[in-house]
């Protein structure tokens, strides 16, 4: 599953629980077995990092509505690795391209207020 299907499912889940709100409006999606499929679409969440990127910033004493696990990427070797790679006599600190599971805080955009210029 992809990190926009993982936050998907987290924020319709978020919005029938009312931590986060519905927008009012629909969109329809086609599934992966081609059917489309009507949803109701919710207020956007991302990460911190995420947020400052699209120009906001998020208010001072927010607190995270929800941590998700999300793919992320690294090309740095693990620790068992690298002990495992010290061991055959090989370079312990070269490139091991991977993706892994890491939990990540995001906030809603009601949290956050554009950056100021």
């Amino acid at each position: 599953m992809t990190n926009a299907m993982i936050i998907f499912n987290a924020s319709q889940e978020l919005a029938e629980n009312g931590v986060i709100a519905y927008t009012g409006r629909t969109a329809i999606m086609t599934l992966p077995d081609g059917t489309p499929a009507e949803y109701k679409e919710t207020e956007a969440i991302h990460t911190f990092q995420e947020w400052k990127k699209a120009g906001f910033m998020v208010q001072k004493g927010q607190k995270a509505i929800a941590k998700i696990a999300i793919w992320n990427f690294t090309d740095k070797a693990n620790k068992a690795l690298k002990e495992k790679r010290k061991a055959a006599g090989q370079d312990e600190e070269a490139p091991d391209p991977h993706y892994y599971m890491k939990e990540a805080a995001f906030f809603s955009a009601s949290q956050v207020a554009p950056l100021e210029k």
